[in-house]
């Protein structure tokens, strides 16, 4: 690993699709394409050491020099096994930032040569203020995301160095892959530390939209089925007091009224008393004058028209 302390260090290569690695990290890659492959076998035959790079579009099946980004992560490579299926699994341990100086493609493989990034620390009373509030922050994300276990979170909150505790979040947060990658570029620590404060802020933000909107619609469902039962206990109720042939009488009412050809100030009259009767008892007085009302407006010959004479000399 002698190199890795010199300005400018050269690697075999690895794109990487839907992917950004930091530092600290350990996670298995699965290797299949042949330039990674070949890129492996030379870190293999090295030091064991490769240079991990997003690719810019993860659905590209054969990235070209221009289609990666241009800061990646140096990783050590664990383990290696080779699969039936002629895959290679590969475990590795993000170790540096780096830039690219130049990224060459050989034919065979992607190599690269690079420049190490070096971590960029604020005043250590500002980088106490951040940290604290992101642990705070992480807390709180941690208690929404059901998938962070217990024991993720209190071995964060032992973590001291701060680029270390940045990069060691990142990788527990749903980032897109365009915000990983401009995490990884961010050398300052107390950028890539504010850089996590505003995603962290962001996520509870909709995670608390989600929440209130799942309650409304909950409450919502909840009405619905209380109201159903009220519906379905009425009409039980007044199977029981006979009042269902009451309402037929008064749905046959409604039609009438309907087809009886009021004006519009007759029918809006006929359709407001309707309305009170259905509230009434049926065998209430009152009840029974509204019925009678209504019956009369209806009876009215509201269709029929005569002729009015207008001869003067036969009028009274």
């Amino acid at each position: 690993m002698a190199r890795k302390k010199s300005q400018h260090i050269t690697l075999p290569t690895l794109p990487l699709r839907d992917m950004v690695v930091y530092p600290h990290m350990v996670l298995p890659l699965f290797v299949g394409r042949a330039k990674s492959v070949a890129a492996l076998n030379t870190a293999m035959t090295a030091d064991q050491t490769v240079f991990l790079l997003a690719q810019k579009n993860g659905n590209d099946e054969d990235p070209g020099v221009n289609d990666l980004h241009e800061t990646g992560t140096i990783a050590e490579i664990l383990q290696v096994l080779k699969l039936p299926d002629g895959t290679v699994k590969v475990l590795v341990e993000g170790k540096q930032r780096a830039s690219v100086n130049a990224l060459q493609d050989t034919g065979e493989l992607f190599e690269a040569q690079v420049t190490v990034l070096a971590d960029s620390i604020a005043a250590p009373a500002d980088q106490e203020a951040l940290r604290r509030s992101l642990l705070s922050q992480f807390d709180q994300y941690a208690k929404h995301n059901k998938k962070i276990a217990a024991e993720v979170l209190a071995s964060i909150q032992e973590i001291e160095d701060n680029s270390r505790l940045a990069d060691t979040i990142a990788a527990h947060l749903q980032l897109k892959l365009e915000q990983r990658q401009k995490l990884l570029e961010l050398a300052d620590v107390g950028e890539r530390m504010e850089f996590l404060l505003a995603q962290i802020e962001g996520e509870l933000e909709i995670s608390q939209l989600e929440k209130r909107i799942r309650g409304k619609v909950k409450r919502q469902m909840e009405k619905n089925q209380r109201d159903y039962y009220l519906n379905e206990q009425i009409k039980v109720i007044q199977k029981e007091l006979g009042e269902e042939d009451e309402k037929g009488e008064l749905d046959k009412l409604e039609q009438q009224i309907k087809s009886a050809g009021m004006s519009q100030e007759g029918e809006e009259k006929a359709m407001s008393e309707l309305k009170k009767l259905k509230m009434m008892p049926a065998m209430s007085a009152e009840a029974t004058v509204v019925r009678n009302y209504i019956e009369t407006l209806i009876e009215l010959p509201w269709k029929k028209k005569t002729r009015v004479s207008k001869d003067l000399s036969k009028a009274d």
